[in-house]
């Protein structure tokens, strides 16, 4: 009487087991097609209804940074996919979670970045009708406005399709931020496990390559061929692309001068004697025809107008979008393609001396560099023994210990670190340098920095203004928990662009800070240094890249070190009162 019933539940589990080998769900699907095409890092913030998605990339050998802020997260991301050239991947949570990330993909569409936020949303059916589900929002109409694209699925067959769409369209063209929005109840749908291989594919040829017409190429050579002051502007598009050899043997080939855009740097050596950065001024006001490579004419060179140019210079401008093309200046040779095969092309076309600079150009540059340079010499030499610690002073400290390490990256942002740290730290190594970008957006600062310690395992040394660190301090939690080889050096002169001004009220002034950054990352388990002289700064961040492990070096900074935004004050209006 006992066997038969044991009997029957034996059999009745191998059917149930069975019949659940079968069945897969929209989460192993969303994680399946990622592996499927070589994701093997998310980062991301969990909670309703991706914790679960979280949990099961980790348990199938993708690894999951799990940040405290979704921004942070995206911004990771982007870096990632900038590091990288493929998509970097997001994950968020519904509404509130959604927007935090949308930053970052914002960021990363404005930079040319590629990445995916993939985002779990409520229920259409209430949604739709607005009938307050939790964590009610149209987050594909939201996304629409500030991403390359944006796509929801709705079914879970769907899934392998949509992550396909979604990592072609953010890598392939020009590179941006794409939205991927999977609802919980798509997430959570359970269909036929037999249906996965029709559903999941791998992508083939993700950016494929666009070449330039021949015609477009002979047409660039030729103007370049006539100029008297010719110029190369590398953008970080450039860098993107990877084509620093052609890059370098063209412009090696033709004499021609050239000016780096911040993330470029490195593409060529700084001190390389073609560089005309220090002399930026002169190069941008003189030069006849300029070859615009990955770089745009927006804010960043001043839209290509006079007086910072010159009214009657001609642009050559290789891009991979047309669209681009015209944006503020007549484009008088357009370079359609992605930047390595225009360069290949380029190479391949120009005869032997057909274009070549002429000296007597280059010699009034190299006037110039060298008289910027002894100028910067004096400002270094008073800033290195002043008291309280410049901004000058802790940087030549970073330079002097960053030459030791070309192998290390650097991220910055802030307004005057962001600006000093630009003309005092020289990179020689392409793709080395993430900062702030095309926005001038700040707290980049920790989510770039982590996704290159994750992607490349070489250190990394974020040099922050004491405000940026504001937007993504928390991160440094993050770096601890992962025990990520990140350096922070914080320049902190005790406010937003000067800690010194005085206050109307009782309040503190508008523009006013205090922190112990250092004892910030010893709370979170990492090491902190507090360095008042640049001796201090040296012998801090030394020990801290040598030890690999995750540090703060808080450079106590004069607080009358500073200008207002930098570079840009002009761009932020005077009224009546800043005028009494």
């Amino acid at each position: 009487m006992t066997e038969a019933p044991a009997q029957a539940t034996g059999e009745g589990s191998a059917r149930a087991d069975a019949s659940a080998a079968a069945l897969t769900d929209g989460i192993h699907l969303v994680v399946d097609a990622l592996k499927l095409n070589d994701v093997t890092t998310i980062y991301g913030v969990v909670g309703i209804p991706v914790t679960d998605l979280a949990r099961l990339a980790q348990a199938e050998g993708i690894r999951f940074i799990g940040f405290r802020h979704e921004s942070n997260a995206a911004h990771a991301a982007a870096a990632a996919g900038f590091l990288t050239g493929k998509p970097g991947i997001c994950l968020t949570v519904s509404a509130p979670g959604f927007l935090n990330g949308l930053v970052g993909l914002a960021n990363a569409t404005t930079n040319c970045f590629p990445m995916v936020q993939i985002s779990g949303s409520s229920e259409r059916h209430i949604v739709d009708l607005q009938r307050g589900d939790y964590e009610e929002m149209d987050q594909l109409a939201v996304a629409r406005n500030f991403a390359k694209a944006a796509y929801r699925i709705h079914r879970a067959e769907d899934i392998g399709r949509g992550i396909a769409r979604a990592l072609r369209t953010a890598a392939a063209g020009r590179p941006g931020g794409v939205y991927l929005d999977i609802p919980a109840a798509v997430l959570g749908e359970v269909i036929d496990k037999t249906a996965e291989s029709r559903s999941l594919w791998r992508v083939t040829d993700l950016a494929p390559r666009q070449l330039p017409a021949p015609e477009a190429v002979d047409r660039a050579i030729e103007l370049l061929a006539g100029a008297q002051r010719p110029l190369v502007v590398l953008g970080k598009g450039a860098a993107y692309a990877r084509a620093d050899v052609q890059l370098r043997e063209f412009i090696e080939a033709t004499g021609i001068p050239y000016v780096p855009m911040s993330m470029a740097k490195g593409l060529l050596p700084d001190d390389h004697p073609q560089s005309a950065a220090t002399a930026r001024s002169l190069a941008l006001k003189q030069a006849d025809v300029v070859l615009l490579v990955g770089a745009r004419l927006n804010w960043l060179l001043s839209h290509g107008d006079a007086p910072t140019w010159n009214p009657d210079a001609k642009f050559i401008q290789a891009d991979i979008a047309a669209s681009e093309l015209d944006s503020n200046q007549p484009i008088a040779a357009p370079l359609v393609g992605d930047i390595a095969s225009v360069m290949d092309a380029v190479l391949d076309r120009l005869k032997p001396g057909q274009v070549k600079a002429p000296q007597s150009w280059r010699d009034e540059l190299r006037e110039r560099t060298d008289a910027n340079v002894a100028k910067m010499a004096k400002r270094l030499e008073a800033a290195r023994s002043a008291y309280p610690m410049k901004f000058l002073g802790a940087l030549q400290s970073v330079r002097d210990v960053l030459a030791q390490h070309p192998e290390a990256y650097v991220v910055n942002e802030g307004a005057n670190a962001l600006d000093l740290t630009r003309n005092t730290v020289p990179m020689r190594v392409p793709r080395h340098r993430l900062d702030s970008g095309t926005w001038g957006v700040m707290g980049i600062g920790m989510g770039y920095a982590i996704a290159a310690a994750v992607e490349t395992g070489e250190p990394v040394v974020a040099i922050e203004g004491d405000s940026a660190l504001g937007f993504s301090g928390m991160e440094l939690e993050t770096i601890t928990r992962y025990k990520l080889p990140v350096t922070t050096v914080v320049l902190n002169n005790s406010g937003v662009y000067r800690g010194d001004e005085p206050s109307a009220t009782r309040d503190p002034a508008p523009t006013y800070l205090h922190a112990r950054h250092d004892l910030m990352i010893e709370a979170f388990g990492g090491t902190g240094y507090q360095a008042t002289t640049p001796e201090e700064v040296t012998a801090a961040l030394t020990r801290a890249i040598a030890q690999g492990t995750p540090a703060l070096v808080d450079c106590v900074i004069d607080p009358s070190d500073g200008t207002e935004s930098g570079n840009i004050g002009h761009l932020n209006p005077r009224g009546l009162t800043a005028l009494r």
